[in-house]
């Protein structure tokens, strides 16, 4: 008896598919006006936090409803290394991140997530806790700095200047989970193919 085929035209792939595509609205809105609109910083805010619970959204449904599949392991991870990935250059271009903030992070980010998808099908690896804390706070951060904290005026100049140097340091925090979750991902592929070379080295014999 063999296992029904789960069809890629599902809920959660669908929400996937809609992160992707909210990529370059998100990034367009950041930028208008070079980053100094306070309504179109707004709006970026509003597509990076809806595209981010379509995340969470996404992989509860698909684990729910029996709904994991080859497609959603692939675009998942590309859906949010793409989004983090506008924000980080979005940001660096309007001068809120250092550029070498964000070449250091996309260089770990997109190098574990090619990674992790050539190992798909030959080692499973879970995602680990500081992966997960990685992630939220990349996730606060990104989006905190998305607000146009710098650019009102009158009664929210004061309050907006203190929580954009408060999200600052959440992004400093974000920095040293990504270098530490790379550093453990790897750590955990050599291990694996380790103990897989161990394995194969007792069969033969």
């Amino acid at each position: 008896m063999t296992d029904e085929k789960v069809s890629n035209l599902n809920l959660p792939n669908a929400l996937t598919a809609l992160r992707i595509a909210m990529v370059p609205f998100f990034g367009a809105a950041l930028l208008v006006d070079g980053g100094e609109s306070v309504l179109w910083r707004t709006v970026a805010f509003v597509i990076f936090a809806a595209a981010m619970i379509t995340d969470k959204i996404d992989g509860d449904l698909a684990r729910a409803r029996g709904q994991v599949t080859d497609f959603g392991k692939i675009a998942d991870p590309i859906a949010d290394k793409a989004l983090t990935g506008m924000a980080f250059i979005g940001l660096s271009i309007v001068g809120d991140i250092w550029w070498v903030v964000t070449i250091v992070v996309l260089l770990r980010e997109w190098s574990v997530t090619l990674l992790r998808l050539s190992l798909l099908r030959r080692v499973v690896l879970p995602a680990a806790q500081s992966g997960k804390v990685k992630t939220t706070l990349q996730a606060l951060a990104l989006g905190g700095l998305s607000l146009p904290l710098l650019q009102v005026d009158g009664a929210l100049d004061l309050p907006g200047e203190v929580l954009f140097y408060v999200t600052q340091v959440v992004l400093a925090a974000a920095v040293v989970m990504t270098l530490w979750s790379g550093y453990e991902f790897y750590r955990d592929v050599w291990r694996a193919r380790r103990d897989a070379d161990r394995t194969s080295a007792k069969r033969v014999l």
